[in-house]
């Protein structure tokens, strides 16, 4: 499994000779809107064109909505006939971009050997959530390849770890910028993100959704000072940069 960061929560992960993006986010840098009034957003370009990051995607994930993972540059871009995982809910809306093979992911969906469930996620807790709306995450696996528990855009709450618990990911990916709206955490940050390895300690946790937005309180370096001053290995919990892709071996029969 090869899994390469673009920016933000953008992923492209080749699993089984089959290339799967997730949530992508092609808005040049300073294009959108700032959300605390620190920078326009996305703070820093893609490390590579959206014609290059689309080259050889076979299936899109998108977990939820909001701009920073489904934009209008990508809605134009990405090819409408590419068959297109969504939270339920977003079906209608993904179609009227002209998609037109969308599949809501209810709780699993099976393609080309490649089996994705949906998991749950809390965008925030407390009054912050109806502001956010609802988000998934999911798993996926495949044979022969290591277990991955994507997080999504959610804070460490009981159904993330009784997700961790219950299917022992060998890949967690969490969202850990520590981002906040109106003063409240809206995503991992530091803390949860270590709570997070302590967790899955045979787990590789992989810190993605940083350095990108305005309203992120949490950088890459911050993030590897918290976790080292905790214990937390440099193996353990991968902070990969934009661009890098990652090697990932399953330890399992």
């Amino acid at each position: 499994m090869k899994l390469r960061l673009m920016r933000n929560a953008t992923l492209k992960l080749e699993i089984q000779g089959r290339i799967v993006l997730i949530d992508p986010f092609f808005a040049p840098k300073g294009s959108r809107p700032s959300f605390t009034g620190r920078a326009p957003n996305p703070l820093v370009e893609l490390p590579a064109t959206p014609e290059e990051i689309l080259d050889g995607v076979e299936l899109v994930v998108v977990s939820h909505l909001h701009a920073d993972h489904f934009d209008p540059v990508a809605q134009s871009l990405v090819p409408k006939y590419l068959p297109l995982i969504c939270r339920p809910g977003d079906e209608h809306q993904i179609r009227s971009y002209g998609f037109n093979d969308v599949m809501a992911l209810a709780k699993a969906i099976d393609w080309n050997g490649i089996r994705l469930q949906r998991r749950e996620g809390s965008h925030g807790l407390g009054p912050v959530v109806q502001k956010m709306g609802p988000v998934m995450g999911f798993s996926i696996a495949a044979k022969g390849e290591p277990t991955v528990y994507w997080a999504g855009d959610t804070v460490l709450y009981p159904p993330v770890e009784t997700t961790i618990r219950d299917t022992r990911p060998e890949i967690i990916i969490i969202h850990a910028c520590g981002a906040r709206w109106d003063g409240d955490l809206i995503v991992m940050d530091a803390a949860e993100a270590v709570a997070t390895c302590r967790l899955a300690p045979d787990a590789t946790v992989i810190a993605t959704h940083m350095e990108s937005l305005d309203h992120a309180t949490v950088s890459r370096g911050e993030l590897r000072r918290h976790a080292t001053a905790q214990g937390i290995s440099p193996e353990q919990l991968l902070i990969p940069q934009d661009g890098e892709t990652l090697q990932l071996i399953s330890r399992r029969d």
